[in-house]
């Protein structure tokens, strides 16, 4: 936003941002929203020199190798490693806390803090009315465990007020949903503490995410094509239901629609909002005249090939971490910390940790279906069993139930009435569908209904 404040910057949208955008929830470095602006990748500077822009990376781990170390050694290094980094980025001369979900990572670094602490870490968790998202309990237990002094805030999130403050604080279109929770706990925090340690980097660097699991599945079916064949058969896809975004109907369609796809492109499938076939059907003739010959995809795989020679699950969770970690979690923590002036510091994603953890094999990370293992093996006395058994919930909002109750007449109106069609993006029709089959739960349409609301309200935000 302050670049437009600058006379003469256009605002000028690049039609291959918004193609990647419905991909992947995010702008991918280096391409912004607007045409003719760009932004730093992670891990590069930029020079400017006699009239001439320099960009320069600084740092480029090989993430190719596999590290030949003994488990002993493994674990002991890591606890080091871990603790270190905690120690570092607890240096503040300015109050200081954590984030505390009841999750592994948030745990892990609370207990850490505390280890080295001479009072009581200050902690924070919000808590939601509906079950399926709250995660107070476990941050309660944990809080108790360590003896931390913890604060819990008990929040009913609202998608209609909250909307234009984030599209307005995030400058481009950004539709991850849990940027609505994680606003909601920094502005809180920020009302007790100037900087806030976090678990982000643990799901990638260890594979806690879901997506591992169905990695690993997908690779043993690769090895049956027959049943490959089966699981993979479009019949699947006209399952009814999975009107909930977690209904196990639903992560099985998801799972057997990509079945089809190499690991790669299965990947993308896994992650996509909107994938290939979904943004064709939904675009506007005269928009896809607009697009370039520049594939979405391959911003994956240049990613996928500095990991090309790791197996499919490392390949995966390291495609994660240069890609899904620094553009959305990051950019969402970063934004809305920072819209409240609270910092926030990531000890997983110290870089000597981060190079050691890319290194290590799948074996050491997951085992019998469970990721994290190495964490459960080197850090297993910090915290309550409880806690290490948990399945992982994440950390969201009921995007599916907001979208056939309160934010139901907004995304109508917003995403079909004369000024959203006569932009000419995409077919109203496809738009009908999609709104219609959610309201009537026969799809789990919530996150690409929000994207395309975020992506409107963006539009009439800044290109007025």
């Amino acid at each position: 936003k302050s670049l437009l404040e600058l006379p003469g910057v256009p605002r000028d949208v690049d039609p291959n941002a918004i193609d990647a955008y419905l991909t992947y929830q995010y702008v991918p470095h280096p391409q912004t929203i607007f045409r003719g602006i760009r932004k730093l990748p992670p891990g590069h500077y930029a020079v400017w020199e006699s009239g001439q822009m320099d960009v320069r990376r600084y740092w480029s781990p090989d993430f190719n190798s596999e590290h030949s170390i003994p488990r002993d050694t493994t674990v002991a290094t890591l606890r080091e490693l871990l603790a270190d980094a905690v120690k570092m980025r607890m240096q503040s001369d300015v109050p200081l806390g954590a984030f505390l979900s009841g999750g592994i990572d948030s745990s892990l670094v609370v207990a850490l803090m505390q280890q080295q602490a001479t009072q009581p870490v200050k902690t924070f968790s919000i808590g939601f009315s509906e079950k399926s998202y709250d995660e107070t309990p476990f941050a309660r237990l944990v809080a108790k465990h360590l003896g931390t002094e913890h604060q819990e805030f008990q929040v009913t999130p609202n998608g209609v007020e909250i909307l234009p403050k984030l599209v307005w604080h995030y400058d481009e279109p950004f539709a991850d949903s849990s940027a609505v929770p994680t606003w909601y706990l920094a502005q809180l925090t920020r009302q007790n503490v100037t900087v806030a340690l976090t678990g982000d980097g643990g799901d990638e660097l260890f594979m806690g995410y879901p997506r591992y699991r169905a990695t690993a599945w997908a690779s043993r079916i690769d090895r049956l094509p027959p049943l490959r064949n089966l699981l993979a058969a479009r019949v699947w896809q006209s399952l009814p239901g999975a009107g909930r975004q977690k209904s196990l109907a639903r992560k099985f369609r998801r799972f057997s629609e990509a079945l089809a796809f190499e690991p790669q492109r299965r990947y993308l499938e896994w992650i996509a909002i909107f994938n290939e076939s979904r943004r064709a059907e939904l675009y506007s003739e005269s928009f896809v005249g607009q697009l370039s010959d520049s594939d979405p995809a391959r911003f994956i795989s240049r990613a996928w090939a500095d990991v090309a020679k790791r197996d499919p699950m490392t390949a995966v969770s390291l495609t994660d971490l240069v890609t899904y970690l620094p553009c959305d979690l990051m950019t969402k923590v970063d934004i809305a910390s920072m819209a409240h002036s609270l910092e926030c510091r990531q000890p997983f994603l110290d870089h000597r940790l981060v190079e050691f953890a890319a290194g290590l094999p799948t074996r050491y990370k997951y085992r019998n279906g469970r990721g994290k293992q190495l964490l459960r093996q080197t850090f297993a006395d910090l915290l309550p069993p409880e806690i290490w058994e948990r399945k992982k919930m994440g950390f969201g909002v009921p995007l599916d139930r907001w979208f056939r109750a309160e934010l139901k007449p907004m995304a109508h109106d917003l995403l079909l009435d004369q000024t959203a069609r006569q932009r000419g993006l995409f077919r109203p029709e496809v738009i009908e569908r999609l709104l219609s089959e959610h309201a009537s739960t026969q799809f789990d349409h919530s996150y690409r209904l929000w994207a395309l609301v975020i992506l409107e309200l963006w539009l009439r935000q800044w290109c007025r």
